[in-house]
Order: structure tokens, then sequence, then C-alpha cells
């Protein structure tokens, strides 16, 4: 907030930085990236601003691996949208190999069929950089890799003094539960998974709201997403049945730091555009507000506009706030009596004006892009959990400079129990406006390394509290 000053911030809003800076995680980007073969155009090689990629990126020493994915018709109407509007599109980067590429592990990906059946399924043609291609082959050949399906982990066991990790309980798919010894423990399961694991296994002093004092379950963000639905005239065809997971052309002029979002009444931003990830028939029928959601007038509305929609998105960042947590339910269990964890969120006031400030972004490219008919839509206020949104749930373990506002470290090693590291979105201490993806993978790099280069030769604290 140097740029703005300390005033900006709301009351409640618990902004931090990160313990680590762009330019030490940059080459772990572009080891992510080359090892998942993504798909992409740079828009800034070493400091060099290149048209048509993204500008406002952080600069990278690398091309992405691969070019990026085929446009979509949405796609390239949005491209001449934007720029008749100043703004600076480029091809969202995919972790989908548009052409056969092997990376530099050996490991060869197929191309990408444009299939639609993707973010939600496995790939016929191995086109995406998903672990059981990438990954899981790799590490089978190690001597020292098992792999135990079909087993839960309950908790982290501790030494007698709570500062040493000794092992872990785990329950197999029989149901028996075993301890599997351990010196050091790595949490890797998704956001939210990390952040109880910790919690049943007291592990750090848990996140209280009224005092803000703890910091486990601090911090939690989701992403404040809104959009606009495009309608177009019976002579427009936008084929949604094709498209890849991440196939889409996006702006990021009103992303983060991308422009003066003080002007607007708010923190942050968020990354616009419009992707092309499959519009499966049952899942994606596009109808204009006030439809009936069943009968005939819903049928016949569902034929009319399903080939002639087209969706602009907001994937708007959602900065931390003191009252959206994450801690362990006092009366609901799970089928192992642990306490279930208990999600404290809504959209506060700043992540509110974001969502309709940028909904209206939304909802002017659409009509630039020639729609007859153009609908502002956003996330639901109050929030609601039943209506699917993103699974983009970060922070409550998160990484930083304090031990008194964070769980982790630079390396995402937990202050309090050295032999504990953490990897995932949990680790953010805000959310950005961007898929976590390439930030998870980039993490968990700069974590291996930490492990192999500092912290096996020399186990302990890497960084002194």
């Amino acid at each position: 907030m140097e740029q703005y000053g300390a005033k900006i911030i709301p009351e409640d809003m618990q902004l931090q930085d990160w313990g680590v800076t762009y330019d030490e995680l940059e080459p772990y980007y572009d080891k992510f990236e080359k090892t998942c073969g993504v798909s992409g155009k740079a828009g800034n090689l070493n400091g060099q601003k290149i048209d048509g990629g993204n500008v406002f990126e952080g600069a990278r020493k690398n091309e992405y691996p691969n070019p990026p994915l085929i446009q979509s018709q949405a796609g390239a109407m949005f491209e001449k949208a934007a720029r008749n509007l100043g703004y600076h599109p480029f091809p969202a980067p995919a972790a989908n190999s548009s052409r056969p590429y092997t990376n530099p592990d050996g490991v060869s990906l197929g191309q990408c069929m444009y299939c639609g059946f993707c973010e939600r399924f496995g790939c016929e043609a191995n086109a995406k950089g998903s672990p059981h291609v990438t990954v899981m082959p790799l590490a089978a050949k190690n001597p020292n890799f098992e792999l135990r399906t079909h087993a839960a982990v309950q908790k982290v066991l501790l030494d007698s003094t709570g500062k040493k990790a000794i092992g872990v309980v785990y329950i197999d798919a029989r149901g028996r539960e075993f301890i599997q010894p351990a010196d050091l423990v790595v949490l890797s399961a998704f956001a939210l998974g990390n952040v109880a694991l910790l919690l049943w296994s007291g592990i750090g002093k848990p996140y209280d709201p009224v005092t803000n004092s703890g910091v486990v379950g601090r911090n939690y963000a989701y992403q404040a997403s809104s959009g606009a639905t495009a309608f177009f005239d019976e002579k427009t065809y936008f084929n949604n049945f094709m498209g890849a997971g991440a196939l889409g052309t996006n702006i990021d002029d009103f992303n983060g730091g991308s422009y003066d979002f003080a002007k607007m009444g708010f923190i942050g931003g968020g990354g616009i555009g419009a992707s092309t990830s499959g519009g499966r028939p049952i899942q994606g029928r596009p109808v204009p507000p006030g439809t009936p959601r069943w009968g005939l007038e819903w049928k016949q509305a569902t034929a009319k506009h399903y080939l002639h929609t087209a969706s602009i998105s907001n994937q708007g960042s959602n900065m931390a706030h003191r009252g959206n947590y994450l801690d362990l339910d006092p009366t609901y269990r799970d089928i192992y009596g642990r306490p279930l964890m208990r999600m404290t969120f809504d959209y506060l006031d700043n992540e509110q004006k974001l969502m309709k400030s940028l909904a209206d972004v939304c909802a002017k490219i659409g009509k630039e892009m020639g729609a007859v008919r153009v609908d502002p839509r956003s996330n639901p206020i109050p929030y609601s959990i039943v209506p699917y949104q993103s699974t983009h749930n970060t922070g409550g373990a998160i990484m930083g400079t304090d031990p008194r506002t964070s769980v982790l470290n630079r390396y995402c090693q937990v202050w309090d129990v050295p032999n504990v590291f953490v990897t995932g979105a949990c680790a953010f201490p805000q959310n950005a406006g961007k898929n976590p993806t390439g930030t998870v993978g980039a993490l968990a790099y700069w974590i291996a390394d930490a492990l192999k280069e500092k912290y096996l030769k020399n186990p302990g604290a890497l960084v002194k509290a």
C-alpha cells in the first residue's frame, strides 16, 4: 500500500506480505510451467513488454514452453472488443498442451483435442499437466517412494514438547488405524484439508477473531467473482460444447496493481476474460434472467440460446478480513469423531464494490462484442456456498515474516513445529485476481528446494522467529 497510504485499508482488513518476493519465485514458476507443458504467450520478457501477451505480468526470463491454444470464437470476439476499448487482451495461460510436448523430465504429453470434457475430468489425450501424468510416474521410479491409496490421515503426532512431529495417524480403506513414524512431515492436502489437519493436530494457536490473536484459520479468503452473460442473435455461433479447461482470452487492465483501484472505491481487482471450457448440455444452459427454471418455456429458451451465448467473467481478488476465518465446529463431528472444520465468511463492502464494478466492465465488453442483450451477474450476496462458484479457497495457514500473524515462515515451514512443512493455497495471505494454481506449483518447488538445499543438510528452523 506504499502507493496509496494506510488510510485506504479498512479497519477490519488484514493485509500482509508473503515473506517471499516474485523475483525469488520466478524460476519456480518457470519450472512448474515447463513440467506441466503450459501453453501461453509471454507479455514481459526480461522487462520488455510484448503486445499479444500479458503486458501487466511480472518480468519473465523465458517464453511459455508451448504456444497458446487455438482461440475460440468467443475469445476472438472478446479480443477485438477489448482492443476497441483500449484494453490489452492476451491468451490465457493453460496447462493444456497445444502440441505434442516432452517436458524436461522426459514425460510426454499429447495435444489438446478441445473435447469440452477437461476441467472436471481426466484427459484421454494426456494433454493436461495433471500429477498422474507429469509427477507420479517419476516418483514411482524412486525406491524410497511408496503410494498408499484410500488412506485418510487423521492427525500429525507430536512429541512431549509439542515442538516436534514424530509421525502421523492414518486410517486405511478397511477402517484400520495405523501410525506412520516420520522425521519430516509435509502437509499437501487441499487448502482446507491442511488447515483442518493443523487444528486437529494441535499445531499452532487457533485464530480468535474476537481478540484477533492466534494464527491457524486466520485470513481465509475466497474469490470475489462476477461477470456478464452476453446473448447474441441466431447468426452468431459459439459452439461452446468445444473447449479446454483454461481456453480463453483475458485482460489484466483491471487486476491488482494494473490500474488505480482507489478511484473505484475498493482495494484489489480481477482478471477479466471470455473462456470456453466446454458447454456440457446438462451443466451449461444459459438463459436470460426471468426464464422459468423448468417446463416448455425453459426448454425453448435453452434451445434458442445454447449456441449463441458467451460468458465474460471477472475472477476477482478477495482481501483477508478479520471476521473471515476457519475454525473447528463446537457441535458437529465427522465419521471419525473429529470436529468438523467450520467456515465463517461473507463478502464485505470492499468485495461487493469490486464485484459490481468489474461486472459493469464485463457488460461493457459484451456490448462491444455485439450482444443483443447483456446481463451482469455476481456471486451471491450475502455469500452462499450452495451455487458452485469456484474451488479457489486460500488462507488459513498463511506464510509471512511474523509468527504472531502467520503459521508458516517464508519457506512454508511451521514456526512452532520446524519439521512440518505445508504446501498449497492455504499459505496465501490474501487471494489474488487469478487462478491460484501457478503460485501453488511455484511454492511447491520453492519448498522442495528449501528442503533439499537447506533443511536436510541442517534440520531445524530455517528462519529465526
